[in-house]
């Protein structure tokens, strides 16, 4: 264990959290920017990425460090998630490391500054890489879907290169429920004609069997959706060791990533190739992100692997994803799909 993650392991883990973001934002006016090269690039639905490589949503929900990731390396980063008005999020403690597991437990519950306070911060920033903008809905608010909507309009005037409608947090009650159905459906409709000729992702849970996932698929395929993320934290337990594995929200981490590569690999199948897709979830190592991509994936998203890796995991995994590319004699577009 390095010293600085020592002393910040001796913190509560959301102070720690803080800390870190401000170290990463300091970090931003220096120079840096995102690892690439010829066999990195690619390009997804349409964006030019410098690398396969991002920032998951959550890890800088105000965006208050955008060009502070870039510098270390990634290729793209998605801030959020940012519902329309401020809300405070869930009660503490909610943020939980469990260090024998490489994971953490979290229920925040969408806690965030809200939309226009974030939008002004991102209108100052020049992003080095490819910037996303992921919205929710408020937990009172009496139309969710409403407030998807408007956040889809609000984010195309921000500069973004995409807009992510997350409907797979499982910290606020009934969000789910909108994977599903007519609900989905409508969602979809409206949040499509919100964001015009900016890109829609659609992020998804990993607990789903296999008529969700297939419902889901055909649903973003119809509904216009140019690339799903699989997925977000699980409410399944396996195995843990670690003394907060009892309690409860989203696990995230190591033990997540053979869920991670299931549902991946469910949803490759479910739309037959024909939409991107981005792994999130236990990814931590140029191996892992490998698999991940060599299984359908297009892009890979980082965050709890930086609570136990540290600052240098983006170019760690990056150097090592481009060595395994060049040992295959293939670029990351053509590594897609290829296990």
């Amino acid at each position: 264990m390095t010293l600085a993650r020592s002393l910040l392991f001796r913190l509560d883990p959301e102070r720690a959290h803080r800390l870190t973001l401000g170290a990463v934002a300091a970090r931003g006016r220096l120079p840096g920017r995102p690892v690439t090269s010829a066999r990195l690039a690619t390009r997804v639905a349409g964006i030019d990425y410098p690398n396969p490589l991002g920032l998951a949503a959550g890890a800088d929900k105000d965006a208050v460090a955008v060009p502070g990731w870039f510098a270390l390396g990634l290729g793209a980063v998605e801030v959020g998630t940012l519902t329309p008005l401020p809300q405070p999020g869930n009660p503490r403690p909610r943020l939980f490391r469990l260090p024998e597991d490489d994971a953490v437990i979290n229920r925040y519950g969408f806690n965030n500054r809200g939309f226009a306070a974030a939008a002004e911060r991102l209108a100052r920033v020049r992003a080095a890489g490819v910037l996303g903008i992921n919205v929710g809905a408020n937990k009172d608010a009496a139309d969710r879907i409403a407030d998807y909507e408007g956040g889809v309009a609000a984010a195309t005037g921000v500069g973004c290169d995409h807009v992510t409608i997350n409907i797979s947090s499982p910290n606020t009650p009934g969000l789910r429920d909108l994977q599903h159905g007519a609900a989905l459906r409508e969602l979809l409709a409206r949040c499509r004609a919100a964001a015009g000729p900016v890109r829609l992702f659609l992020k998804v849970a990993p607990d789903l069997d296999g008529a969700q996932v297939d419902e889901i698929a055909r649903a973003a395929i119809e509904g216009g959706v140019d690339a799903l993320i699989v997925g977000n934290t699980t409410v399944s337990r396996p195995p843990l060791r670690s003394a907060a594995a009892g309690e409860a929200g989203g696990l995230s981490g190591k033990p997540l990533a053979p869920l991670a590569r299931a549902t991946l690999a469910a949803f490759r199948a479910a739309t037959g190739g024909a939409m991107p897709l981005i792994a999130a979830g236990g990814i931590d190592s140029g191996a892992e992100a490998y698999a991940r991509i060599r299984a359908g994936a297009s892009l890979c998203q980082l965050y709890t692997g930086l609570v136990y890796g540290g600052a240098g995991l983006p170019r760690r995994i990056l150097g090592e994803l481009d060595a395994l590319l060049a040992r295959d004699g293939v670029t990351v577009t053509e590594a897609v799909g290829a296990g």
